[in-house]
Order: structure tokens, then C-alpha cells, then sequence
């Protein structure tokens, strides 16, 4: 009764936000990251092109509203998926 009140004013709930979730793949790149290899050695252990993981690096950091890989790291060890 309480939310069809809430509606009726125009007033929402506050929604709980997913997490983002992350692929194998970007889990693995991540992995890499955390070792502490260059982007390059790390673009050539996973058979991507340096540019290419690069990329990926950055759509990473955007989906966890994070500036930088180190952050993403983090981020992921956090939560034990590295």
C-alpha cells in the first residue's frame, strides 16, 4: 500500500544497482595485469594485439566506474575473482 502511495507522489524507492559483472576473458586480462607484467607482454601471453588489450583495459575500467587498470584490479581481487 505503502509504494502505490509512494508512486501515486511520484516518489520512487531507491533501487539497489547491480554489480557489473565481468567475462572469463576480462577476468584472465585482469589476471595479467595483476602480475605486474607490461601491457604489451600481457597483450602477447593472451594473443591480443597491445591496442586491443588496451581497449578491453579501458571498457573495463568504464564498467566499474574505476580510472585506471590498478583500480580494476582491485576492484576484482576484492571480490576474490583474481
Amino acid at each position: 500500500m505503502e509504494q502505490a502511495t509512494l508512486a501515486r507522489r511520484g516518489i520512487e524507492e531507491p533501487r539497489l544497482t547491480e554489480e557489473p559483472r565481468l567475462s572469463e576473458d576480462d577476468i584472465r586480462l585482469l589476471a595479467q595485469i595483476a602480475t605486474g607484467v607490461t601491457a604489451d607482454v600481457a597483450a602477447r601471453r593472451l594473443e591480443l594485439s597491445a591496442r586491443t588489450l588496451r581497449r578491453r583495459l579501458r571498457a573495463i575500467c568504464d564498467r566499474l566506474d574505476v580510472n585506471t587498470p590498478i583500480e580494476a584490479v582491485v576492484w576484482a581481487a576484492r571480490r576474490q575473482l583474481i
